[in-house]
């Protein structure tokens, strides 16, 4: 059997892979019954993002922590589907929020319908997950109610920005790891939980997932400065065409010699200046800084790993720390 993709990692070990071919089969099952609806139109509008595909980076990863105790325990692929229930509904959300026409792809579900339907769909999500979650115990669900929490407060703070005084690139990573790796360290928790291993494991594996959620986005912010659209398969700039101020940008306007970058990077960058602050920002300090931070969080992750069993998903979890690095370029 070919070894199954962790994003485009594969898997060496043949029984490992064959458990996560079979896991992830049984979580796209699940997840495309939880959301069927008597009403043919919240079935469809439900099912509009499962269908565009995506990762299912996070449902790995509940499936890869459960390795470390019975991965056929019967709460796992329970668990994986609420953890993807929970993303799905936040990019219904992120995208009314961001006005974005496009997601994996495909019409955004407020380009095709509306904002009150995205909107609603995601409130839908939110629901489905809450009644899968009802059945995985009363831990399960405080743990699921406080990684909403910040994953909201993630979102508000990114959305009003660093108060008077506050240190910016501080203010960043502070929502990155709510927006981003609070749901990540809940999915490692979740599948440790979930399958039954020591609470010192299920600690292990949520720390380590939060690091390396944090560390993947930060590599986005690297690569939407470094690759080039052939290699990423992304516009590069985009970020700074929308005027976020990233990792990289937060540490050149920080210390950047350069009147002219400062100059083009003080708001949303026009388009016949993108070229000239990807090439000036490419040469700043600010994304050595950047790639520093980036090896921090890796490195975070990886201490956190080296305390855990050794068997076959840890070294996968260890060769997925490499690749968060090798991606960033």
């Amino acid at each position: 059997m070919s070894a199954p993709p962790v994003v485009d990692l594969p898997i060496d070990d043949e029984r490992l892979a064959q458990d996560l071919a079979s896991g992830l089969a049984s979580v796209e099952k699940l997840l495309r019954t939880s959301v069927e609806s008597e009403d043919a139109f919240v079935t469809e509008a439900s099912k509009h993002l499962i269908e565009a595909g995506g990762k299912r980076f996070r449902t790995m990863m509940v499936l890869l922590a459960a390795q470390f105790g019975d991965p056929s325990a019967p709460g796992v692929v329970p668990a994986a589907v609420v953890i993807e229930l929970t993303h799905l509904a936040t990019l219904y959300h992120d995208d009314v929020m961001d006005e974005a026409p496009v997601r994996r792809g495909s019409p955004s579900a407020n380009a095709r319908w509306d904002n009150t339907v995205a909107i609603l769909t995601g409130d839908f999500l939110f629901a489905q997950a809450s009644e899968i979650l009802a059945d995985l115990g009363a831990e399960a669900i405080k743990i699921q109610a406080q990684t909403f929490s910040r994953l909201v407060r993630g979102q508000i703070r990114e959305t009003i920005g660093p108060s008077a005084g506050d240190d910016p690139v501080a203010h960043y990573i502070r929502v990155l790891a709510d927006k981003t790796g609070s749901l990540i360290a809940t999915s490692g928790r979740f599948g440790g939980l979930l399958a039954g291993a020591s609470p010192d494991v299920v600690e292990r594996l949520s720390n380590a997932c939060e690091a390396i959620g944090v560390a993947w986005q930060l590599g986005d912010d690297l690569l939407d400065v470094a690759s080039t659209s052939s290699e990423s398969g992304k516009t590069p700039g985009t970020d700074l065409r929308e005027g976020i101020r990233t990792l990289p940008v937060l540490y050149a306007l920080e210390s950047s010699p350069s009147s002219r970058l400062r100059s083009l990077l003080s708001a949303p960058v026009a388009e016949s200046d993108v070229d000239e602050a990807l090439e000036l920002l490419r040469a700043d300090q600010g994304m050595a800084r950047a790639r520093q931070e980036l090896d921090s969080w890796v490195n975070r992750a990886r201490s956190e790993l080296a305390e855990l069993p050794d068997i076959p998903a840890r070294s996968a979890f260890l060769s997925l720390c490499d690749y968060v690095v090798e991606r960033s370029g």
